[in-house]
């Protein structure tokens, strides 16, 4: 048999749809921007598994928040939850493990095991909101409400004014930590700073459009940039447009071919990866090509 055509929707249909549509897409626009500044950090401080940890503690708070709601009486806004767990999984993989005769690695295998699989085991006594846990584990963002809209424009204009007021003390103290205290520059505060805003924007991000996509956003977009070999400054600015372009274009992608928002994200991130590649392979051969001449 032949196989079906995609059923795809017309853009008329999709300017009617517009108010409907508006919010989600803002927030996966935002939040591919300041997740794909924050990956540079990411990626070459070697962190990629801080955010997966991340991403799933955000996931354990959003289900420890509607488990409090439910059976013990309080009312707590899951994006905080989301947040809170975050910020508390970021400050934890802060800390030196040696000191307790373990690498880092260890904390962030233990740090992504035991939440994912606490945020499995609570989810499973709030079945009632088990599409919410579900959405943030694996991302499913067909639609965003307005606080976490608001939440996720405010974390993520906060942290991207913060970092390019910033942007030299913190790459330097990022990249060169030596050279930044001989500079006399108050690394830790700086490194502080970093990992909270990477926390938070994780946090707030992942309740919004799950933990899949944000996983990609604030690693695959410094990836594509990296293989460009540009400049610093550069790579920031190119590792932006690839989380813009990844959750924007990921949600359009989702939905004119009718497939889940996380998923068509993360694979537009990644290939953005691969289309990086193969310009980087390009440039390559030209530039060999060129100098045997």
């Amino acid at each position: 048999m032949d196989p079906q055509p995609v059923d795809t929707s017309s853009w008329a249909q999709f300017w009617d749809a517009y108010e409907l549509f508006r919010d989600p897409m803002l927030c996966a626009l935002i939040a591919g921007c300041v997740l794909g500044f924050l990956s540079v950090y990411v990626v070459l401080r070697r962190m990629v598994f801080v955010s997966a940890a991340v991403t799933q503690s955000a996931g354990l708070g959003v289900a420890l928040a509607f488990f409090a709601q439910i059976h013990l009486g309080f009312a707590i806004e899951p994006t905080l939850g989301a947040a809170g767990m975050a910020l508390v999984s970021t400050v934890v993989l802060m800390m030196d493990p040696t000191r307790m005769r373990l690498t880092r690695e260890s904390v962030l295998g233990l740090a992504y095991a035991l939440t994912g699989g606490a945020a499995i085991l609570v989810g499973d006594r709030i079945s009632q909101e088990a599409h919410d846990i579900q959405g943030i584990l694996f991302g499913t963002a067909v639609l965003v409400e307005r606080p976490q809209l608001i939440a996720v424009a405010v974390v993520g204009g906060v942290t991207l004014f913060m970092h390019l007021w910033w942007f030299r003390g913190l790459t330097f103290a990022s990249f060169d930590r030596v050279g930044a205290m001989v500079q006399g520059l108050p690394v830790k505060l700086l490194d502080a700073v970093v990992m909270i805003s990477i926390g938070l924007m994780v946090g707030v991000s992942a309740r919004a459009l799950g933990a899949l996509p944000v996983f990609a956003f604030s690693t695959l977009s410094a990836i594509a940039a990296l293989m460009l070999d540009l400049r610093l400054p550069w790579t920031f600015v190119v590792a932006t447009l690839v989380g813009a372009i990844s959750g924007l274009g990921g949600y359009l992608f989702a939905y004119f071919y009718n497939f889940p928002v996380g998923g068509s994200q993360t694979v537009l991130a990644s290939t953005l990866v691969l289309l990086a590649i193969i310009v980087r392979g390009v440039r390559q051969v030209l530039t060999h090509g060129g100098t045997t001449r």
